[in-house]
């Protein structure tokens, strides 16, 4: 049987990276991890294809060969599945289609004949016999959550890995806390459920094999869900680590309380981690306890991100406006804020009331929903009626964004952090890719683009005061330029 799997294109966002990866000279930050994991779960007689369309088009020579069109997609990637759809239709081919944005609104999508809805592993044994049998069902859905020791090895062959900047894996699924706006719980539960750590770098032992030496990111929304786990993990990691010449540097997602563990932050560093995203949301206790953020409340934030950094952590923060405590000085408070913590990557969005999440029903009995999540959270466009004047809100938020990616202060910004944070763990050599992003990023910021006064001030400043982070600082400049590309849109 032959089965063409595609994922829809990521538009112009915060997270596409789109203009740092042309520098790297790749075609996008990462490959579909879910769309890989599901071809593992398909028979290895059936013929695969994967076509990933941040990395290249959808020919009719591929519809016309497939059996099956499987499609994967998040909300972010719903005018481009559209489309897929749509092209599939005209070659008579069926698609089935599973993932956040059919999972979460399938009811919005009447033409996909089929639809899996919720996580695979419990799902596919059934879909895979019913594709055999000619009786593919419009429907497949299921409220278990399955044991991740079923996971296959994601299929790393159905990709070029020279495409892409990151390789993405997964160790757990679900997060503790049931914070308002968050879809996490709705979709993957409250109970963390993990890989052991033999299956988990059995993975990362697949993308060795396969000649990958480059940045992998674990993909888990809390990868501290379930600490005493996630610290046998890292222990196996480590050892990992140092049985391979090239120590693979690690990013991930985890909450604010990460802080409170002296233990776990050692852990992560040793590792191999380097970068955490963290939702700080707000520096407001009053909107932290009215989304539910508990982990963030009754601290000091600031402490809480510098505790982190100085282990050898760069912290990426989320921060969100629009809760109905925010008052009109809450730009003020999120700019100083980020300045002061020295958050270089800042993701600043509009609160967004995405379905299934308690916040959407709130909204929706309170009469004050507008409609559907575009899936983007760097623009500036809200989906309920604020409590906040809603022009004001929006100005104030444009207004920041400019602001915080502006190259002057967002040089200080870097250097902030800079002076904070302290380098630990295992250090992996520098790419060719990186080295020639370097030479770019020269021409680019230093020659091309607005700020470069700036820059050459943060180069220099860098080589002198930070030295032995000077690879580093690069990095954060040439991030900064996608930044600043994408501020300038909102």
């Amino acid at each position: 049987m032959n089965i063409l799997l595609v994922s829809p294109a990521v538009p112009d966002t915060f997270w596409s990276f789109r203009h740092v990866v042309h520098l790297l000279s790749k075609k996008a930050a990462y490959p579909p991890l879910g769309l890989l994991t599901v071809a593992g779960m398909l028979p290895r007689a059936w013929s695969l294809r994967l076509v990933d369309l941040n990395v290249t088009g959808l020919r009719d020579a591929d519809v016309a060969w497939a059996d099956y069109v499987m499609l994967s997609a998040m909300i972010v990637q719903e005018k481009s599945a559209r489309q897929v759809v749509a092209r599939c239709r005209e070659h008579g081919k069926p698609v089935i289609a599973g993932g956040p944005l059919f999972t979460s609104g399938h009811e919005r999508f009447p033409d996909i004949p089929h639809l899996v809805l919720g996580e695979a592993e419990t799902l596919m044994p059934r879909l895979v016999a019913d594709m055999r049998a000619g009786r593919v069902q419009p429907r497949y859905h299921d409220e278990d959550k399955p044991d991740l020791a079923t996971t296959p090895t994601p299929r790393w062959d159905l990709i070029r890995l020279g495409d892409y900047v990151t390789m993405p894996v997964q160790f757990s699924r679900g997060c503790p806390f049931d914070c308002e706006f968050c879809d996490i719980v709705a979709m993957y539960g409250r109970v963390p459920r993990v890989k052991t750590p033999a299956q988990f770098t059995r993975e990362l032992d697949s993308l060795w094999e396969a000649g990958w030496r480059n940045t992998v990111f674990v993909v888990d929304d809390n990868f501290i869900g379930h600490k005493s786990k996630a610290k046998a993990l890292l222990r196996e990691l480590a050892a990992w680590q140092s049985r391979h010449p090239h120590p693979l540097p690690l990013l991930t997602e985890a909450s604010l309380n990460l802080a409170d563990d002296p233990e776990l932050l050692a852990l992560m560093t040793a590792a191999g981690f380097k970068k955490v995203f963290i939702g700080v949301e707000t520096p407001d206790e009053d909107s932290l306890t009215e989304c539910g953020k508990v982990q963030n409340t009754r601290r000091n934030l600031l402490d809480a991100v510098q505790t982190i950094q100085r282990a050898g952590l760069e912290v990426m923060g989320g921060f969100i406006l629009g809760f109905d405590n925010d008052q009109h000085g809450i730009f003020e408070r999120q700019r100083r804020f980020i300045q002061e913590a020295g958050v270089v990557t800042a993701m600043v969005g509009l609160l967004t009331a995405l379905p299934h999440t308690r916040l959407f029903a709130r909204l929706k009995g309170e009469g004050r929903l507008l409609g559907e999540s575009s899936g983007n959270n760097f623009e500036a466009v809200l989906n309920f009626v604020p409590r906040m004047d809603r022009e004001a809100l929006v100005l104030g938020y444009r207004r920041l964004v400019q602001h915080l990616y502006a190259p002057k202060a967002y040089y200080r910004r870097a250097h902030t952090f800079l002076k904070t944070y302290r380098p630990s763990g295992p250090k992996a050599p520098r790419s060719r890719a990186e080295m020639w992003a370097f030479v770019r990023s020269l021409w680019v910021l230093g020659v091309r683009t607005r700020g470069r006064m700036a820059y050459w001030n943060y180069f220099v400043r860098s080589l002198v005061f930070y030295p032995r982070a000077f690879a580093q600082a690069m990095e954060l400049a040439i991030m900064g330029h996608h930044f600043r590309k994408i501020a300038s849109q909102v």
